[in-house]
């Protein structure tokens, strides 16, 4: 029992420093994790300069993998520490830190591929938590909230969106001829798609009055589409910024943070905090 009570208690020292920036400890584990990160990061950019691979090239793989196992070990504290795991593992920032150290893996079987590692970067966004930088931090975990809130709403644009260029694709297989560049439905699909997103390749044009006059209302279709996703967005950000969420502390049983500066309980799982 008193070895239970102990396990419990170093677990929750480690999940404290590991996760949250309130103590002294926490947020000193962090400013090092930061400044490996970005160590991390500027050895794979030197990696891809020519002259310096040919110099440094052991020096930088040392490196690499150097980061790769501490990155590793402290994925596996995250873990380990973490009641619920799985809500750690496929939260946002568990994703994020897995992805960070599996590149390094990858390229022993495919070549190149460690120079994904660079997503580690991404990783910096917890400097928002660590400093306290509360105007980020809650603008950050506003634009974060409404994007998950209106994902639903936003599949579905994108549904009729996908639905709009099939139909208008497929049509302009049937109006032009191949010698225009409509050689297939997927190539005029991706006509489409260039076109009513306002990009405009130019690499395909249709020639015919047809074609011209369909690709004008898919041009002018465009310019009314653009705006929905934004409006959606737009919604959802007013709805949740009357919420202020400042305190670093992340719950131990469900990883659920961003929880009041007063609060005693997690606001999800009621576990203490």
């Amino acid at each position: 029992m008193t070895d239970q009570t102990n396990n419990n208690s170093l677990r929750r020292k480690i999940h404290d420093i590991i996760f949250e920036a309130d103590t002294k400890l926490g947020k000193l584990f962090d400013e090092i994790l930061m400044g490996f990160i970005l160590m991390s990061v500027i050895v794979v950019m030197l990696d891809s300069v020519p002259d310096i691979n040919i110099k440094y090239e052991k020096l930088l793989e040392y490196a690499e993998w150097f980061f790769t196992i501490v990155f590793s070990i402290e994925y596996i504290l995250r873990v380990r520490t973490t009641k619920k795991a799985s809500k750690y593992i496929f939260s946002f920032y568990g994703i994020i830190d897995l992805m960070s150290i599996i590149p390094t893996f990858l390229g022993l079987f495919l070549t190149g591929t460690h120079f994904l590692v660079v997503i580690r970067i991404l990783r910096l966004l917890r400097i928002f938590r660590v400093f306290k930088l509360v105007q980020f931090m809650g603008a950050s975990h506003l634009l974060i909230r409404s994007m998950r809130n209106s994902r639903h709403k936003i599949a579905i644009f994108f549904l009729i969106v996908l639905f709009t260029v099939t139909i208008m694709g497929s049509f302009m297989y049937i109006i032009e001829s191949p010698e225009a560049g409509f050689t297939s439905i997927p190539k005029s699909i991706y006509w489409a798609i260039v076109t009513l997103t306002t990009v405009g390749y130019g690499d395909i044009a249709p020639q015919t009055v047809m074609g011209q006059t369909l690709a004008s209302l898919v041009m002018l279709l465009g310019y009314a589409i653009i705006a929905v996703p934004t409006g959606i967005l737009t919604s959802e950000i007013v709805s949740e910024s009357k919420r202020r969420c400042t305190n670093t502390q992340v719950c131990s049983n469900c990883n659920a943070d961003y929880h009041d500066d007063d609060a005693k309980f997690c606001k999800d799982c009621g576990t203490e905090l």
